[in-house]
């Protein structure tokens, strides 16, 4: 049987945080009264986050392991979760407790009583977040909308509901380097949002620095819009349309016998043309990088386990299982003979260990 609601996790050295997560999140999905599983994904952790899941594995019956191979970052681990869930409704939240669990239960009742697709968790209160952070995330998500007419919510990150299919869709979507929160409005399945406050990290740090900001931010760009190309023909025709009159211009000064002074004129359009050129090469070779990309069809991640299939012994040849849970020794009974007056001796735990291994 199918659960009806299933939660994603991306996790990536969340050994301090993860304790935290589970005392607030076990109790709320248990009280749903419905049935739920929580997915895990590990995304190549170094700490003991893998030590942790395992043993949440074992005391949790609805906690399901996903483990990655290799690190290959945030928005593949969820999308490696994606594949995995088999709820009816699944859910995706980050670690780190900054996006409260709590909404989730507002998410799935909103989904349920007004029969959308997708519910989005909107931040109205980000003062947590620093000044650059907040500024330069809605010049971002403004600039994103112009450029490729999504309607992506600005305070809106990987946070949110979607239905069975909404999930179903994404997991056909062929292409590589996904962003999943620009995908997701680009579906324009029916939605809503609960507005939350964002909380501090509770602990651990951040897996998102500057960088891999920014290669989220250009794989967005390119990702979802042709505005980049376009802007590189568009600076191309200017270029030449400017190229030309200047050329009639030094033609009618020759005429007139007056030569135009001066090398920083000629310094200045030399090296604006050449960054212009350099621009448009560059964009250029974004879309190809991606166009190649897609023709290897290489996969982004791999799935090296899945608590869910080796449970029932279907993992395969390379897959890594969990440890196997360990057992009680077990004594076998000794049956007393017609005229035994005694009870037998203690077994010894040499003895214990070879009754057991019979």
């Amino acid at each position: 049987m199918s659960p009806e609601l299933s939660v994603v996790i991306p996790m990536y050295n969340e050994e301090d945080v993860l304790p935290l997560l589970v005392d607030r999140l076990r109790p709320l999905l248990e009280g749903l009264g419905t049935a739920y599983e929580v997915i895990a994904v590990d995304d190549g952790s170094t700490d003991l986050t893998a030590a942790l899941l395992q043993r949440l594995h074992r005391e949790w019956h609805e906690f399901r392991v996903v483990r990655l191979r290799a690190n290959a970052g945030h928005q593949a681990a969820i999308s490696a979760g994606l594949v995995s869930a088999l709820g009816d409704y699944v859910v995706t939240i980050d670690a780190d407790l900054q996006d409260p669990p709590e909404v989730i239960v507002e998410m799935l009742a909103k989904a349920k009583g007004e029969g959308v697709d997708v519910v989005y968790g909107v931040r109205t209160d980000r003062s947590t977040d620093s000044v650059f952070k907040r500024v330069s995330a809605r010049g971002f998500y403004a600039m994103i909308r112009t450029i490729s007419g999504t309607s992506a919510q600005s305070d809106a990150g990987d946070f949110r509901l979607m239905s069975r299919a909404t999930v179903d869709a994404i997991n056909e979507l062929p292409e590589h380097n996904r962003v999943l929160r620009f995908i997701v409005p680009a579906l324009g399945f029916p939605s809503d949002a609960v507005d939350y406050r964002r909380e501090e990290r509770a602990a651990g740090t951040s897996k998102y620095p500057l960088l891999k900001m920014l290669k989220l931010s250009v794989d967005s760009v390119t990702g979802f819009s042709m505005a980049p190309l376009r802007l590189a023909t568009l600076l191309g025709l200017g270029g030449g349309a400017l190229a030309v009159l200047l050329g009639v211009f030094a033609l009618v000064e020759r005429a007139r016998g007056e030569v135009v002074a001066g090398w920083t004129s000629t310094v200045v359009i030399v090296a604006a043309v050449g960054a212009a050129q350099l621009l448009c090469l560059g964009l250029l070779g974004e879309y190809i990088g991606r166009m190649y990309t897609q023709m290897q069809g290489r996969p982004t991640y791999f799935i090296a386990y899945d608590s869910l299939t080796a449970s029932v012994g279907r993992h395969g040849p390379t897959d890594t299982p969990l440890p196997p849970e360990p057992r009680e020794p077990r004594v076998r009974a000794v049956r007393r003979g017609p005229g035994s007056r005694a009870d037998p001796p203690a077994a010894t735990p040499s003895r214990v260990s070879d009754v057991a291994g019979r």
